[in-house]
């Protein structure tokens, strides 16, 4: 199950990437040589970069590549430096339950009742947001899954 989630969330990251790079090109190449910049190429790309952000730290937190400082760790012994990483991984566990999924999740309802849609695209922003619980689950699933297998 793990494989097919890490699967599909970096073919989802690749496109994301792709298209937003497109975006680009087309916004310079719009302004530079056609003289009319496109009006929703900024926004476009201003949310695609939110959403490979934010499912990129839960790819590579799923991948246990995080940039980490190690040096206080190697210090303990072996099983002090398990309870360490059990812990750590509790505490990554509680802050994308309350920061991003419970947080993410209020933030899009809020945004939906308000009905608040983005000024060039018109797209309904709960949409945009959507990306925060829906990472949020992913760093659970991935770090319970960590805790299981160790």
């Amino acid at each position: 199950m793990r494989k097919k989630i890490d699967q599909v969330l970096s073919y989802v990251l690749i496109v994301l990437m792709a298209v937003m790079v497109l975006n680009v090109l087309w916004q310079v190449f719009s302004r530079f040589l056609l003289g009319s910049p496109s009006s929703f190429t900024d926004e476009l790309a201003r949310y695609l970069m939110i959403w490979i952000g934010i499912l990129g730290a839960a790819y590579v937190a799923g991948q246990n590549l995080h940039v980490a400082i190690d040096v206080l760790p190697r210090k303990f012994s072996q099983e002090t430096q398990k309870k360490l990483h059990l812990l750590v991984k509790v505490l990554i566990i509680l802050f994308a339950l309350g920061g991003l999924v419970i947080g993410g999740s209020r933030l899009v309802y809020i945004v939906h009742v308000l009905d608040q849609n983005s000024p060039a695209l018109q797209v309904p922003l709960s949409v945009v947001y959507l990306v925060l619980p829906l990472s949020g689950i992913l760093i659970v699933y991935y770090k319970i899954s960590d805790i299981l297998k160790s």
